[in-house]
C-alpha cells in the first residue's frame, strides 16, 4: 500500500492547514476528535476480531443481532445500510461458524429472524467489554452529569428522519428511560 502524503504545499506536513476563508466557521476541532475517537473506539474490537478473520461488518451484525433478538434480515439491512450481497457474505460466515442462527418467522415463513448463539453472545460481550472500558475511562475524566450530555450530543448527531425500525426502538427506550 503506498504512503499517503498529506502535505499539499511547502507547509510542514505536521502543521494543520489554518482555518481561513470559508473554512473558518467549520468545526475542525470536533470533526477531528470524532475521527480519532471512532478510530480508537473500534480499534480495540478490531484487534480481537482479526483473530477470527472477522471485520467491522461482522461486529456490527453481531451487535445488533445480540441486542435485538429475532431481528429480521430486512431490518438489519436497513440498520447497517449495506448491500444485500455484503450482508449475505458476512451472515453466511457468522452462520457457518456458529455465532448466529437463523429461524423462520412464526406468522410469516418468508421472514428470516436472527439470533445470537451462546458463542456469538460471548463474542459480543467481549467486544462490548473492550468498548465499555474505553467509555468508562473517558467518562471518569468528566463529571457525573456529563455522561447525559455526551448521550444527548450523540443522539442529536443521528438523523432523526431515519425510518430505521431499530433506531426507533433505541429512541423509544431512551425516551422511556428519561421519563422514569
Amino acid at each position: 500500500m503506498p504512503d499517503i502524503n498529506f502535505a499539499t504545499s511547502s507547509q510542514d506536513a505536521a502543521e494543520p492547514r489554518p482555518a481561513a476563508g470559508d473554512g473558518a466557521n467549520l468545526r475542525w476541532d470536533i470533526i477531528e476528535l470524532l475521527f480519532f475517537a471512532y478510530r480508537d473506539f473500534v480499534g480495540d474490537p478490531d484487534q480481537e476480531l482479526e483473530a477470527f478473520g472477522f471485520g467491522r461488518a461482522h461486529h456490527r451484525v453481531m451487535h445488533f443481532v445480540y441486542r435485538y433478538p429475532g431481528l429480521k434480515v430486512a431490518d438489519l439491512l436497513d440498520v447497517l445500510r449495506i448491500t444485500k450481497q455484503s450482508l449475505g457474505r458476512v451472515l453466511k460466515q457468522l452462520l457457518d461458524e456458529g455465532y448466529i442462527v437463523q429461524k423462520t418467522g412464526d406468522n410469516d415463513r418468508r421472514q428470516r429472524l436472527l439470533y445470537a448463539t451462546p458463542k456469538g453472545e460471548a463474542l459480543v460481550q467481549k467486544l462490548a467489554g473492550l468498548q465499555t472500558t474505553r467509555i468508562t475511562k473517558a467518562l471518569a475524566e468528566m463529571g457525573p452529569q456529563d455522561a447525559e450530555t455526551v448521550k444527548r450530543f450523540l443522539r442529536a448527531m443521528i438523523d432523526r428522519d431515519d425510518p430505521d425500525k431499530v433506531l426507533e426502538t433505541i429512541f423509544a427506550s431512551v425516551n422511556q428511560t428519561t421519563k422514569e
